[in-house]
């Protein structure tokens, strides 16, 4: 008994000491967000004052000068239109070519299967300019394809990755039943294959959202027109030449990743979900 004890004791302590570094982890990654929150609601002369302080009283007018005195909202549709052009063609062609790798066996599969997934370790930055001076010579520079084009290309990979996995997790019988009823491959497909993979293309969305919501190093080579910025570059322009106004700078921050915070705590379940089902289902 006097040896359970002890190692019960024990077990309890490493998980009191775990459970402690993982909150004090947690604290450092939640309080910069939270920091930021309080001091949207400062103005200049208190954040000076005390940047890390809690407002003396609530400013709200911060709120009200980045819908009013800048384009925000123009800089947030501009990313909008572009996030979901960019998901619609990344879902789309995910899904079929990850299906297709999953399915069938055919010459040069494991070639393009290995192509895709380079794609994964290819560092963005390295291409920067080699992606400028191409779309330069197709005349797409300043335009929104010019800048889709680089978001679904890198937005691929990953989902030709998690829906293979996924795919090859399910049944083949399932189709063959289908075959059987009569159903054409692309009913099969759509029908059939497209809603078993919801959970996968539900986490490849949110996933991709984010990268193409706060993507910025594309965004500042690839447009030149102010009226044509996402939100990630129109934030550049709240830092003035000689003072920088901190707590509009954050107010316009949070107005920015709204968006993102409220889609990722929508689906955060699916999201969780589809990456575990493609992993045990791989």
């Amino acid at each position: 008994m006097a040896k359970r004890d002890k190692s019960a004791e024990r077990i309890t302590i490493s998980s009191f000491i775990t459970n402690a570094i993982l909150i004090v982890f947690s604290i450092t990654c939640i309080y910069p967000v939270i920091w930021m929150l309080y001091s949207a609601f400062k103005t200049t002369k208190d954040f000076n004052n005390n940047p890390i302080g809690f407002p003396k009283e609530i400013f709200t007018d911060n709120f009200v000068q980045v819908f009013t005195n800048t384009p925000m909202l123009a800089y947030m549709k501009n990313s909008a239109v572009i996030t979901v052009i960019s998901l619609t063609f990344i879902l789309i062609i995910g899904f079929i070519a990850g299906y297709f790798l999953s399915r069938y066996t055919f010459r040069g599969r494991n070639f393009l299967y290995t192509y895709f997934m380079i794609g994964m370790l290819i560092p963005i930055h390295a291409l920067l300019v080699p992606i400028y001076v191409l779309t330069k010579g197709i005349g797409l520079v300043d335009t929104i394809p010019g800048l889709v084009l680089p978001y679904v290309s890198f937005g691929l990979p990953t989902a030709v990755f998690l829906v293979e996995s996924y795919v090859r997790g399910i049944p083949k019988e399932m189709e063959e039943a289908a075959n059987i009823d009569g159903s054409s491959f692309t009913r099969t497909l759509f029908q059939i294959m497209l809603p078993m993979c919801r959970p996968i293309l539900a986490t490849v969305a949110i996933i991709q959202f984010f990268y193409c919501w706060n993507e910025f190093s594309f965004s500042l080579v690839l447009l030149n027109t102010q009226t044509k910025f996402t939100v990630p570059l129109g934030l550049t322009f709240f830092k003035g030449p000689y003072s920088t106004n901190y707590p509009m700078i954050m107010a316009a921050t949070i107005v920015s990743i709204a968006p993102v915070m409220i889609l990722y705590f929508a689906f955060s379940g699916n999201v969780i979900k589809g990456m575990t089902a493609g992993a045990v289902k791989g």
